[in-house]
């Protein structure tokens, strides 16, 4: 191949990278519009049933996650400990599988997570769609207002620092 179609396409490749991380670095007021958070009910791994409408009022951090995705173990131990620091805020975390509940239970016997995992298996594509994830890609995290809003969805891994960022205005808002 030519060395200037090589350097074309590099360049392309380059291009379209940047602009997807423009896109992705964009505030969410600028890039999303909120819409109502609709109701749903997902099991735990001891079989009882969570209503979403248990944590109303609360500022809820929903992720979907697997025990076979990296992005999503690596993003674990920062949720549990983002959940520790705002527990007492009004903010609840839960996580959400989209895996076989056997599986998940031998991930959470050697990972202690203090927050709600519930299990959504295979069903739990369509519900992260219904929050927004329109790529259905995981990790998947959605943010919800205590007015039962969805404010904020992002596919893909996010960083403590940008849910900080992302946090911190709601708190402020409903002082």
């Amino acid at each position: 191949m030519p060395k200037q179609f090589i350097a074309l396409i590099f360049f392309v490749l380059l291009l379209v990278s940047s602009l997807f991380a423009w896109h992705t670095s964009q505030k969410p007021s600028q890039t999303q519009q909120a819409f109502a958070l609709a109701e749903f009910s997902l099991p735990d791994l001891a079989g009882t049933i969570h209503s979403i409408s248990e944590w109303h009022g609360k500022i809820l951090i929903i992720n979907f996650w697997a025990t076979w995705c990296p992005p999503c173990l690596k993003e674990i131990p920062e949720l549990i400990q983002l959940q520790a620091e705002y527990s007492s805020q009004n903010v609840q975390f839960i996580g959400i599988a989209i895996d076989e509940p056997g599986l998940v239970e031998d991930y959470l016997s050697f990972t202690d997570i203090n927050y709600p995992v519930l299990i959504a298996e295979s069903d739990g594509g369509g519900l992260s769609q219904k929050l927004g994830n329109t790529v259905n890609a995981i990790p998947f995290t959605a943010i919800v207002n205590q007015q039962k809003q969805v404010i904020f969805h992002h596919p893909g891994e996010l960083s403590k620092q940008r849910l900080r960022e992302l946090i911190e205005p709601l708190l402020s808002a409903n002082q």
